[in-house]
């Protein structure tokens, strides 16, 4: 396990080379990349589809109605967004809000495998079909697979994979809703029970592997990881 002060300069690294980034047709149309914000050492992790337009002005990711209802579902498990981090599949916007296309997945998912591997999450919660199905490698859709944890390798990475409807989805259906803060309440529980074993070599995403067991933790710093938000580096 790298040390939290290296992966955290290792993560800015990466949001420079994101930020400056050319691979697909997203760079001629996004006003700003938006990376990804929170705790730079957090435990838990929750990935969308792609930003919105509030998202590509903003540089930051949930900051509309949905992002209000996820703060209030974090609080209400004793938790805040300062403390996770929030970030999507892709990094930019698609224009019109569009579903992402196949080889803007590809161009920009070594982000989001660099994002899992320096920050090192236990708990992977994905919002919504898009990122469930990405993530998971399968066609399954959310309504299936919602509230069921389950291991997964993500980059070079074992998670607990913890697949949840999108907070969008749930603002003006109260029983979306319901479930989703019901299933909510599950992820103390399963940040508790602490990162699954780790694979031996390098996986393939979406690979099971053999796995052996989690390092010790190490010893907490003198100072916490400080929070990466955009605009702080």
């Amino acid at each position: 396990m790298t040390d939290a002060a290296e992966r955290r300069e290792r993560l800015k690294g990466v949001y420079e080379e994101a930020r400056a980034c050319t691979r697909c047709r997203l760079a001629g149309t996004r006003t700003q990349v938006v990376f990804g914000a929170g705790n730079a050492n957090a435990e838990l992790m929750f990935v969308g589809e792609a930003p919105g337009a509030n998202e590509d002005r903003l540089g930051l990711p949930f900051v509309g109605q949905a992002g209000k209802l996820l703060e209030k579902l974090l609080g209400e498990i004793g938790s805040e967004r300062g403390a996770v981090w929030i970030c999507n599949v892709l990094k930019c916007r698609p224009p019109g809000n569009r579903d992402p296309h196949p080889d803007e997945i590809e161009a920009c998912q070594d982000y989001l495998h660099h994002q899992v591997e320096l920050i090192e999450p236990t708990l992977i919660c994905t919002l919504g079909n898009f990122a469930t199905k990405l993530l998971r490698g399968d066609p399954m859709g959310i309504s299936r697979l919602h509230g069921h944890d389950e291991v997964r390798v993500i980059g070079r990475r074992a998670v607990r994979l913890y697949p949840l409807y999108h907070p969008a989805a749930a603002l003006y259906t109260p029983a979306t809703l319901e479930m989703l803060r019901a299933d909510f309440q599950r992820i103390p529980e399963l940040l508790a029970m602490g990162p699954p074993p780790q694979p031996v070599s390098t996986p393939d995403p979406g690979i099971e592997l053999d796995l052996v067991p989690e390092p010790e933790p190490e010893p907490l710093l003198a100072e916490p990881a400080a929070d990466l938000q955009l605009g702080l580096f």
